[in-house]
């Protein structure tokens, strides 16, 4: 195989997971509403985990990854369950009750800004001003956009529960990536983490679920469950060993940019199915957003890059 053959074959096994994960990912948003119409929020996140947790377990065995882990491993698994999905998950859920589902997507790509924060205190791990600054043009983006929400919701809505439900997922989805990048984390396979973690979540759903939502409802509308079988599998299944394979081939920064894709395509999915109204202040929030990111995730990227050349420097392999 030519040189030119080896490239095209790398740019293919980079272009495509990159742009399925983003427009999956990005699609989910959207998916999510119809899973809470009529059917308690709560027993909605517990049947997608129900049916995703045993798939992940099958891709783990598939890729030949340890499953047995030791006591330290299955409690970080557990906090990681309770966090990512459990608390992330059930508060997306219920602020998609009150906010448009592109807007909760478009907050959650700000999820680089408590992840720094909380690694340089618990991890010790520093921010660049490049990465600050661009994260405050984010956040004047997303802020832009969540004016604009609230000034169309009719009084009473809700909007504003909504905007604190979102944050709390935030804040609960960046405990989940902290913690479990310690070295206990770091020691078992993504993968089998993530298939035990689930589990615990999964069991943590259901004892929610019927605490405050009672028996479970069985619908009987076949694109709700058509909807559960595409969050678990294709949403979540799916996209997670492309993810990670991407990580792998490109670095974690450059996959980062997957965000952008992905708040792109759930704001376009509220534009054609949520009648979402663009303004002057919803378009310029949404190019602030945009850039902030791309700002920030290349401040990252450009520490990435100069942490590996003085490594390199210190240990030469020449």
């Amino acid at each position: 195989m030519s040189g030119g053959d080896s490239a095209g074959l790398l740019r293919l096994r980079v272009i495509i997971p990159f742009v399925l994960t983003g427009t999956i990912w990005g699609s989910t948003w959207f998916v999510i509403t119809g899973q809470i119409d009529g059917v308690p929020a709560a027993w909605s996140v517990f049947y997608r985990f129900l049916v995703a947790m045993p798939a992940l377990f099958l891709v783990a065995m598939l890729m030949k990854r340890r499953l047995r882990l030791t006591g330290p491993e299955h409690k970080l698994a557990a906090l990681v369950g309770v966090f990512q999905f459990s608390g992330n998950f059930l508060f997306v859920y219920h602020a998609e009750l009150y906010v448009t589902s592109g807007i909760v997507a478009m907050m959650f790509a700000l999820l680089m800004v408590p992840n720094a924060l909380f690694a340089r205190f618990v991890l010790g791990e520093k921010v660049t001003p490049g990465f600050i600054f661009g994260s405050a043009v984010a956040i004047v983006g997303v802020s832009m956009l969540l004016l604009q929400e609230w000034r169309l919701a009719p009084l009473g809505d809700g909007v504003g529960l909504g905007i604190v439900l979102a944050m709390l997922g935030i804040l609960a989805a960046s405990v989940a990536n902290v913690v479990q990048a310690n070295e206990v984390g770091r020691a078992v396979p993504m993968v089998s983490l993530l298939a035990w973690a689930m589990l615990y979540g999964v069991i943590f759903d259901g004892v929610f679920a019927v605490a405050t939502a009672g028996a479970p409802p069985l619908p009987t509308e076949w694109d709700y469950w058509a909807g559960i079988v595409y969050l678990a599998l294709i949403g979540s299944v799916v996209t997670f060993p492309l993810h990670y394979n991407l990580v792998r081939e490109i670095g974690a920064g450059r996959t980062a940019y997957n965000s952008i894709l992905t708040v792109s395509v759930a704001m376009l999915l509220s534009t054609l199915f949520e009648d979402y109204r663009w303004t002057a202040l919803s378009a310029g929030g949404m190019a602030l957003a945009i850039l902030g990111m791309m700002l920030a995730l290349k401040a990252r990227r450009q520490k990435a890059v100069q942490v590996q050349q003085s490594a390199a420097i210190r240990h030469p392999t020449d």
